[in-house]
């Protein structure tokens, strides 16, 4: 009973795992350009007891935690300031706390500061991998290949003015990115590749997040059950102890 109980519970936590990586998942469905979360992988390993015949089966983990790269889904809105990548690549930005990392968001405005930037206030990155700064503008216009250009508000109506390049990449194939405990994508050094301009950027576009609700709460069901049977099981395995030590109890005289 006891490696019957230990087995149920550890089945239960890799519910409550999968259960918290879906909760994000949800959470962050009308984020733009957010990359659903996968459960860890991993596989069963089986404890030997020292001197002992039992054997206890755990849920272990095998690497961390990855993303779905599946692109989302492209809404059309016609806004100068939305963008979004046509297929594979990211954008590079920098965020308020930590280190320079990848994102697909692309709605993008202009901070008090001048410097151009995401909807979550990230800094976006030129080809130099430093914050873009944008000028006041009537108009702007950012190319397939991530050119930024504008028309000044100060300037001559109809002149536009290059100001920068938002930095791009297509990462190399095999290369591992995942994301870190900010929630960001980087490779798993913590830090980003260097841009190779690869990516085909798309204006008046904007990417939605990739998450599935239908796949998601379909997948909620299957844990609910999962969650359901393991405590009936463990609820079984107290049954069974308990009728075995009423067995082994010596009769009442």
């Amino acid at each position: 009973m006891d490696r019957l109980i230990y087995t149920a519970l550890n089945a239960l936590q890799v519910t409550k795992d999968a259960r918290v990586s879906q909760s994000q998942n949800l959470a962050a469905l009308t984020v733009p350009g957010f990359r659903r979360d996968l459960p860890n992988e991993g596989g069963t390993k089986f404890v030997d007891m020292m001197g002992s015949m039992a054997t206890r089966a755990f849920q272990i983990e095998t690497g961390p935690a990855t993303f779905s790269e599946q692109s989302g889904r492209l809404d059309r809105t016609g806004l100068e300031t939305d963008i979004a990548i046509a297929d594979q690549g990211y954008f590079y930005i920098q965020p308020d706390t930590g280190d320079p990392a990848l994102s697909r968001r692309g709605d993008l405005q202009r901070g008090v500061d001048g410097i151009l930037r995401d909807g979550a206030g990230a800094m976006m990155l030129d080809a130099g991998l430093q914050p873009l700064e944008v000028p006041a503008f009537r108009k702007i216009t950012v190319t397939d290949l991530g050119e930024v250009m504008i028309e000044p508000i100060e300037g001559p109506a109809g002149v536009m003015e290059p100001v920068g390049i938002l930095a791009t990449v297509v990462p190399e194939p095999g290369t591992r990115l995942l994301k870190g405990a900010d929630g960001e994508i980087r490779l798993a050094d913590g830090t980003v590749p260097a841009p190779n301009q690869g990516a085909k950027v798309l204006q008046g576009v904007l990417e939605m997040s990739n998450v599935n609700p239908v796949e998601e709460m379909l997948a909620s069901i299957e844990m609910q059950r999962a969650f359901e049977i393991g405590m009936r099981t463990i609820m079984s395995a107290r049954e069974l102890d308990e009728a075995g030590a009423r067995l082994m109890r010596p009769p009442e005289s």
